[in-house]
């Protein structure tokens, strides 16, 4: 491999146009040729119009990236040398990896793969999936051998949905390559675009792993913070209130309790959780934080019916407005929201459940969750803040609830105390 230099510039194809390839397109476009391809036409057609559903890129950004081609058909990404797949890695009903996708892209590239090629996976994945489950799939289907004729490389997405703060190019990236001389060369592609600066992992492994423990280091924090939730909430002790307290220990880490959804930190643990368990190792920490924030859902629509109870309010035939079902705030991503396990609990208890978001796509909603969205608000019984979208902040819920002893419980502490019934 030459070295990286404007005289030898690559052709670069990032394949899935999501959350994570829209934005490595854009940013890869303003030094070099780049094609973005996607499977989904009707994507590719509105990001030729400029317009992005996800929310992350804005539509002059992507009219203007001159160097940027948007295709779905897969042949016209023939002249890349180097091929960045951005596609979902999500889990089947059972927990397990579901690597669909990423082997369907793998056998994809194969087929256009020429000598010197690159290919370099951006999705999570478990240690060893690249070069264990990937490279014989680029291999069989290209006739090319590993490390002689095609590379590889493996650099974590590290994208942070609906954060305008914390973008792509100012968040430091890991690299990785199969060969000492594949890695320098796919750092210096990254850091010509990462002004945050990259670190070379010593191998693919390595970068795997990292990103792999990433997820579910937040997904433990945050799952204890829940169990504390559950314990307080017997002990009828404000769990924020505590936390508030206990934030004041230099070292004391600021997570909140909560829903955990979205397709990384409520995926990726049990990524890692299958590996160990091929390995013979049982993860008890992984797993057992998992099982905490997976019942959460359970756990709020279980206290609000409960509230309902206090407040000597019928629950067969109540009004509630859950407000948000996207999975983080601010932002139109609904993948794995556990929003909507909230809905289905309280439609099986006989409760009328509304749901607004002005996040979400309100025909995704329909289409992937049979849920209709409402656009007009009107009084309810109880209020249950479920997303702190920061519109939210601004409603007039006196108006909203159907008389002084209706409930507003805030699961997200978005609100001033004094104006809710119940937090979580």
């Amino acid at each position: 491999m030459q070295q990286l230099t404007p005289s030898n510039p690559p052709i670069i194809a990032v394949i899935g146009l999501g959350y994570v390839g829209l934005p490595l397109a854009l940013a890869f476009s303003k030094h070099y040729q780049v094609i973005g391809y996607d499977l989904d036409q009707a994507r590719v057609d509105a990001l030729k119009k400029g317009e992005d559903t996800t929310l992350e890129s804005d539509a002059e950004a992507i009219k203007n990236a001159s160097n940027l081609s948007l295709t779905n058909e897969l042949s016209l990404i023939a002249s890349a040398t180097v091929f960045i797949v951005t596609v979902p890695t999500p889990v089947n009903a059972d927990k397990s990896p579901d690597l669909s996708s990423l082997l369907y892209a793998s056998s994809q590239i194969a087929s256009l793969l020429k000598r010197g090629d690159i290919v370099i996976y951006e999705s999570t994945v478990y240690p060893g999936c690249t070069e264990e489950d990937c490279v014989p799939v680029l291999e069989k289907n290209s006739g090319l051998v590993f490390n002689k004729d095609f590379y590889c490389g493996y650099s974590p997405e590290r994208i942070n949905p609906g954060d305008k703060v914390n973008t792509l190019t100012k968040i430091q990236k890991i690299t990785s390559g199969s060969t000492p001389e594949i890695a320098k060369y796919i750092d210096q592609l990254y850091a010509s675009i990462i002004t945050a600066g990259t670190y070379a992992a010593p191998s693919i492994k390595v970068a795997e792993a990292a990103k792999s423990i990433e997820n579910a280091q937040r997904d433990i924090n945050i799952s204890f913070v829940n169990e504390l939730a559950l314990i307080f909430d017997k002990m009828g002790i404000d769990t924020q209130e505590v936390l508030d307290a206990a934030a004041t220990k230099w070292n004391f880490l600021p997570f909140k309790p909560g829903l955990v959804g979205g397709h990384c930190i409520g995926v990726d643990p049990y990524y890692l959780a299958h590996k160990a368990t091929l390995l013979g190792h049982s993860p008890q920490v992984i797993l057992s934080g998992r099982k905490v924030n997976d019942a959460m859902s359970a756990f709020i629509g279980q206290k609000l019916i409960r509230l309902l109870e206090k407040a000597s309010k019928s629950i067969k035939g109540a009004k509630v407005l859950l407000l948000g079902v996207t999975f983080k705030e601010n932002c139109p991503d609904i993948r794995n929201s556990k929003v909507f396990e909230i809905v289905n609990f309280l439609k099986d208890k006989g409760l009328e459940v509304a749901v607004f978001d002005p996040f979400a796509n309100a025909t995704e909603v329909e289409a992937t969750q049979g849920v209709q969205l409402i656009t007009q608000l009107e009084t309810y019984d109880a209020i249950v803040i479920t997303v702190a979208h920061t519109f939210f902040a601004s409603l007039d819920y006196v108006k909203l609830k159907n008389g002084p002893d209706a409930i507003l419980f805030d699961t997200k502490s978005l609100l001033d105390k004094k104006i809710v019934t119940a937090r979580l």
